[in-house]
């Protein structure tokens, strides 16, 4: 069944295009992810098709027995009311008795003549189902006290709300909905995410999202849109497959822009002169000119990120945290925490939503006292603090204005520097962009005008945020390669499970009352541990660690992508490849140095035994390693 056409559309903001002359389709089934860079119109685009906006021209076709049914990034809500009604707002008398039923069991469980007739009555709707799918998105996004007024309600809690507001409507409709989704895993803790993948998967419904999740994207659809250049790229296919795709079509461009720039020099030369006599043969070549210019001032380049840092220095005490504890009421969050970081540390921290992550960064950089113990940080410990406030300005300046603000040059540690304009530009602030004033900028524009300002500043200690919400997939490259050369210490709060299996090499998992466990490996390892240990309760927990990284190859997030056709390697691929070519030199350079001491003659015998030892466990590890570098090579 065709759901939707969208046909040469085009909508412009004051001199600013998002889009021009776009098409395409949406057919019964379609999961299609909407791909594209903050502020090019995503949000502006799914509004349009959810008849929140207009076009400035274009043709949009919806079936007229379709619901749409949009998820903003931003929900208006009914502030007054209470989560209930604004969950269960729709006119419907399944959704009106199912909502009297679960009130009653809230309210007036003891009332058994009252509830006996509402049972009979979602009896008599067949509205068993709805209450049951209503129960289960209810309880998996955390939503309880569905009583408590909005207003009340945190930042995250009510993009749950609006997020489960969507889900329900659309459950109503038994899929007979084109369901659009605005980064939907914002605010979600990373189990919601896991179990949204899986019941989104499961529906028969159509879908349309933006996110920047890349294992959600892989899980979820089976198609890409991608807004580039005011246009519109068709991808069946998964994220790899895309981003395959995607560089062959800019390396004809870019063969193609290099054909019209020749062809634009030589007409140039004839423009300038000046032919006196306009025939219509010269009248034709005026208008080939002016096309070609046009093509030749809209094509750009694509700028790589490669950005040596030159860190400030760091010096042997970096952040130490002594036996500390934290508590609101009977909420314990910390309870007697200790460790001491270390040069080159990668830590990321999970935990559901609540249970005191943020809190934890606010206590490490001394914005929040503990109850007890001691936070000391190093003398030479410069802090790069990306929380979730978000761009905090006075003065509605310009983008390039409020970066200069912080310094005019980036140090870079082959002892160059680049400028702010530059630097901007690596993170895909086009030269107009970076006049444009804050407050213009798009929500996910600013994001990255936050990070990138922190970035500039050049510490060496990173705190990370939350730092994927709103920022697009490229801009998360961007990031990814800044922070794979970044020499400091890196300490990040994410959801995004793949960003954190390519950053960190361990993590501390938030478990609850207090119990912060220090994992020896990514997110997926430990998600792998804690299913091995649900399975298996008598094992114990260095068992099943030590079991699951000598299983796994290093360096792999050990992630079960979809397969789909494709020539490349995958992310996993290039991840394990990027960590296989750092293991082995170490390795390597290990083995030269014991051998080193064992030959010098001034080691005793335990100490000849435990270098021997050790020389043999290297020894087999390379084996290994280098086999598996050899298979990714081929691929690579």
């Amino acid at each position: 069944m065709h759901y939707a056409s969208i046909e040469n559309l085009a909508k412009s903001f004051g001199i600013r295009t998002l889009f021009k002359n776009i098409s395409f389709y949406v057919e019964e089934g379609d999961k299609i992810a909407l791909v594209a860079r903050n502020g090019s119109g995503k949000s502006t685009l799914l509004k349009i098709i959810a008849g929140l906006d207009t076009a400035d021209s274009g043709t949009l076709w919806v079936h007229k027995d379709i619901k749409v049914i949009m998820l903003q990034q931003d929900t208006a809500f009914e502030e007054n009311k209470s989560i209930w009604d604004n969950v269960l707002k729709m006119d419907n008398p399944v959704v009106k008795v199912v909502k009297e039923y679960e009130m009653c069991l809230e309210q007036e469980a003891d009332n058994i003549e009252k509830l006996t007739d509402l049972m009979a009555r979602v009896d008599e709707l067949n509205a068993w189902s709805f209450e049951s799918e209503l129960q289960q998105i209810l309880g998996k996004l955390n939503l309880h006290h569905l009583n408590e007024p909005v207003k009340n309600l945190s930042g995250g809690q009510r993009k749950r709300v609006a997020l489960a507001q969507s889900l329900i409507e659309a459950q109503l409709h038994e899929g007979k909905c084109l369901l659009i989704l605005d980064e939907p895993t914002n605010h979600l803790d990373v189990q919601m995410i896991e179990w949204l993948e899986d019941y989104l998967s499961a529906q028969k419904v159509t879908l349309l999202c933006v996110t920047h999740d890349r294992y959600f994207l892989d899980a979820v659809c089976n198609e890409i849109l991608e807004m580039d250049e005011e246009k519109i790229f068709v991808y069946k296919g998964d994220y790899d497959y895309f981003l395959e795709q995607k560089s062959l079509r800019q390396e004809v461009q870019a063969s193609e822009l290099q054909k019209d720039k020749n062809i634009f020099r030589k007409e140039l030369e004839w423009m300038r002169k000046q032919p006196k006599a306009r025939t219509t043969k010269s009248k034709s070549r005026q208008d080939a000119f002016t096309e070609i210019e046009e093509r030749v001032g809209q094509r750009r380049e694509e700028t790589e990120v490669s950005l040596q840092v030159k860190m400030t220095r760091l010096g042997g005490k970096v952040l130490e945290m002594k036996k500390i504890n934290k508590s609101y009421g009977d909420k314990i969050i910390l309870k007697g925490f200790d460790y001491t970081f270390k040069r080159g540390e990668r830590i990321g921290i999970v935990g559901k939503n609540g249970i005191g992550k943020s809190t934890f960064l606010k206590i490490a950089l001394q914005q929040e006292k503990p109850d007890s113990g001691k936070v000391n940080h190093g003398d030479t410990v410069v802090f790069g603090n990306f929380n979730q406030e978000g761009l905090q300005y006075k003065e509605d300046k310009r983008a390039i204005d409020y970066v200069k603000d912080f310094a005019e040059f980036f140090p870079l540690a082959d002892g160059g520097k680049i400028s702010a304009t530059q630097f901007m530009e690596k993170f895909g602030f086009a030269s107009e962009q970076q006049y444009t004033p804050l407050s213009k900028l798009s929500g996910g524009e600013k994001r990255r005008l936050h990070l990138l300002s922190i970035l500039f500043l050049n510490p060496n200690f990173l705190i990370l945020d939350e730092p994927t919400n709103d920022l697009d997939l490229q801009t998360l490259r961007t990031l990814e390669e800044f922070l794979l050369d970044f020499p400091g210490c890196i300490l990040i709060v994410s959801h995004d499970r793949y960003f954190m299996d390519r950053m960190v090499d361990h993590l501390f998992a938030f478990e609850g009352d207090g119990v912060i466990r220090d994992f020896p490996g990514n997110y997926t390892l430990y998600r792998e541990a804690k299913e091995k240990e649900a399975r298996n309760p008598g094992m114990n927990k260095p068992e099943i660690i030590k079991e699951i990284l000598v299983s796994t190859p290093a360096g792999s997030p050990g992630k079960d992508m979809k397969e789909a056709p494709r020539k490349g390697p995958s992310f996993k691929e290039k991840y394990e490849f990027e960590q296989l070519e750092k293991e082995i030199p170490a390795l390597q350079k290990e083995k030269l140095e014991l051998e080193e001491k064992m030959n010098a003659g001034n080691l005793d015998y335990d100490a000849l035994q435990k270098a021997a030892e050790r020389i043999n466990e290297i020894v087999s590890s390379l084996d290994e390693k280098e086999l598996r570098w050899l298979e990714l090579s081929e691929i690579m």
